[in-house]
């Protein structure tokens, strides 16, 4: 008897209405990835690789983090161990390895995704099966069709935006733009190093850079606004229409103009500033970052409670997003709604998407959200995708539970990778078969009605054309 593969065509789909969900609504419909960490050089270049463990381990901290957890050495993880750079195979069998004891963990699933839609692998990934798998893939990536824009094309992705500086040039993206291959590339503004005070050398470098690229001095608080609101407005000219915020929490203490310009002016000086004193400047950096994205009409994206380089010896060694970051725990919602009512009375709220890395905030933001709501936006507040170390079953489920209780589940933008890797569409396929069987299994229960043709186009429109309207795509 022929033993049914891990990966098949109705995975995770364990009811008959799950499957006419997924098969009928969900599966063919294309993907806009709104949230990445894809490099824009690697697409603009087209790249191509030779060897699978450089694809798929080249920078996936989610691997390196469960590659240590089982044993071995950086070297193989990261690459960058003391002892120097393992080859591919070694590292590809590391991971291999690995596998074998990530059952029920969310990158088992993945990978095994991975080298089914794109390798035509359906064998388990284990130390035994190894050689063999490795060996497939690596022919399959010498084909055409295998590059940075061949994948985009063959996983029917629509609209990607990266994450990118606001001193960048963005030469890569306006290269792209000049050959349009079916995927439109986008930048999305990510201030995060305008805000970092407490840092004064590396804060103070930075704005030489914006003084450089905004072609005006930066010395003032004011001249601050001015050259970030000329970089906004290339950002713009440039296709941008997402600006994404990577926060501790969230930054919302009183202050006034004249205190931020004397905090500014201080800090320009190369004298460090006082905790208090860099809240305010990181509350007034924040206000004023989204009413800006309100004013240009973009989506604000709010990533928080992420405790970041724990591992200091490892940071030290390393450097950031390598592994060593975990779920933080800080208490937001009066702050979140003060900013809220701040914006909301200068008219300045853009549309946001909230994403907590702690699960127990779900709810809260979900009731926030409800309370600034408003016509003529649909969803104009979202509760973001489950990210990061959520983005697996139990966390997916728990954000479509909660926007289902307390919000409204068909306004919901759905899916994103947030992912440096090309590879990673199959987090769409993973999310829209968990969103068909969490319906499917509530339609075969009786909790929700029988009718598909209404539910249908529900998981239509959270695959793709609710993400395509609400942040004005066209795609």
């Amino acid at each position: 008897m022929n033993k049914k593969p891990f990966i098949h065509d109705d995975f995770l789909l364990t009811t008959k209405a799950a499957r006419e969900l997924y098969h009928g609504y969900a599966e063919k419909m294309p993907i806009i990835d709104y949230h990445c960490h894809l490099p824009p050089a690697e697409i603009a270049e087209d790249k191509r690789w030779d060897d699978i463990a450089d694809v798929w381990l080249g920078g996936d901290h989610y691997k390196w983090r469960q590659m240590r957890t089982c044993g071995f050495e950086e070297r193989l993880c990261s690459g960058r161990g003391k002892d120097g750079r393992a080859s591919g195979w070694e590292r590809f069998e590391a991971f291999a390895k690995t596998m074998e004891r990530l059952v029920k963990n969310p990158l088992f699933d993945w990978s095994h995704l991975e080298l089914a839609r794109y390798f035509n692998v359906t064998e388990r990934l284990c130390g035994a099966s190894a050689k063999r798998i490795y060996a497939k893939c690596n022919r399959e990536l010498a084909k055409k069709g295998f590059s940075a824009r061949g994948l985009m094309k063959r996983s029917n992705v629509r609209v990607v935006c990266t994450t990118d500086d606001p001193v960048d040039s963005l030469e890569h993206h306006l290269a792209i733009a000049k050959e349009p291959f079916g995927t439109r590339v986008l930048p999305a503004w990510r201030s995060d190093k305008a805000s970092k005070i407490e840092n004064l050398p590396a804060w103070n470098a930075w704005m030489d850079r914006l003084a450089a690229a905004a072609e005006t001095p930066v010395r003032t608080y004011d001249d601050f606004l001015g050259a970030m609101a000329k970089r906004h407005a290339f950002f713009e000219k440039a296709g941008c229409v997402v600006s994404d915020y990577g926060l501790t929490e969230i930054f919302a203490a009183s202050y006034t103009e004249g205190e931020v310009a004397r905090v500014f002016k201080k800090a320009r000086a190369g004298k460090a500033v006082t905790p208090e004193e860099a809240l305010k400047f990181k509350s007034a950096w924040l206000f004023e970052g989204l009413r800006a994205d309100a004013k240009a009409n973009w989506t604000t994206q709010l990533h928080y409670n992420c405790l970041r380089d724990l591992n200091g010896a490892m940071f030290d060694a390393m450097g950031p997003d390598t592994g060593f970051d975990s779920i933080g725990d800080w208490s937001v919602t009066e702050s979140l709604a003060r900013l809220f009512d701040r914006l909301e009375r200068a008219d300045a709220l853009p549309r946001t998407i909230l994403y907590s890395l702690n699960p127990k905030d779900n709810e809260m933001l979900a009731s926030v959200m409800g309370c600034f709501q408003k016509a003529p936006d649909v969803g104009k507040l979202q509760l973001g995708a489950a990210w990061w170390f959520l983005d697996q079953k139990d966390g997916m489920r728990k954000q479509l539970e909660t926007l289902s209780a307390l919000g409204a589940l068909g306004t919901f933008v759905g899916m994103l990778t947030d992912s440096r890797s090309f590879l990673s569409y199959t987090r769409h396929e993973y999310f829209r078969r968990l969103l068909c069987q969490k319906l499917g299994e509530e339609v075969e229960k009786g909790e929700i009605p029988n009718d598909l043709k209404w539910l249908g186009p529900i998981v239509s429109d959270i695959s793709f054309n609710n993400a395509n309207r609400y942040f004005g795509f066209g795609a």
